[in-house]
């Protein structure tokens, strides 16, 4: 079991670039056919600057840290016995090309059901542009399976 004294526990924080290309590239593989996430043209005529982050890529950027799973083995969670539990997103703004975000992360709650068996940790995801500013928060929740 991961003891709750871990709620709190940070990441350190790490800067990802949003590139155009991993942009359009993401829009096609996950099947998206709206021309503001692939077409500069397009977006510019839709009111954006540049191509907008489609939904949901801010979690591939996070992955860019330079171990992903670093705080698995600093808490001692069993990468073999963990699940996707959910994801939910807050955006307070878009975000678009060209621009350098800073994530950070915080464990922010670990529970349990099924008498332990199950362990669900929630990380919140801080994304803030170089200002300082907040772009977006994500939370993601894993389940460990303990029996």
């Amino acid at each position: 079991m991961i003891d709750h004294k871990f709620i709190g526990y940070r990441q350190a924080p790490f800067e990802a670039e949003v590139e155009k290309g991993r942009l359009r590239l993401f829009a096609k593989a996950i099947g998206e056919t709206d021309p503001v996430y692939s077409d500069e043209a397009a977006a510019r005529a839709a009111g954006h600057p540049t191509l907008p982050v489609p939904p949901t890529f801010l979690f591939c950027l996070e992955m860019e840290r330079a171990d992903p799973y670093d705080w698995f083995t600093e808490l001692g969670i069993p990468l073999g016995q963990v699940l996707h539990g959910e994801q939910s997103f807050t955006y307070h703004r878009s975000a678009y090309a060209g621009e350098t975000l800073t994530f950070s992360a915080e464990l922010i709650d670990i529970y349990e059901k099924k008498s332990g068996a199950l362990q669900f940790l929630v990380q919140r995801n801080f994304v803030t542009d170089q200002q300082g500013l907040p772009v977006a928060e994500f939370d993601r929740t894993i389940v460990i399976r303990w029996a």
